[in-house]
């Protein structure tokens, strides 16, 4: 996944605010991406209302 892709959120991994619960099955676009806790890293992704938060890869899924 890099900047710019499109990117669908098609599941939550964790328990969030129901701003983020309504973002589930939207389409938005990768801005950059995020350290998380584990080590790993998580991916920021930006929505057409200029909400943006981040997620895991595994709660997103490409879109051509």
């Amino acid at each position: 996944m890099e900047v710019g892709q499109k990117v669908k959120i098609v599941r939550l991994r964790d328990r969030v605010s129901p701003p983020v619960v309504k973002k589930l099955g939207q389409v938005g676009t990768i801005q950059g991406y995020k350290m998380t806790d584990g080590g790993g890293f998580g991916v920021v992704v930006m929505f057409d209302d200029n909400f943006s938060t981040w997620f895991f890869q595994d709660e997103l899924k490409l879109v051509q």
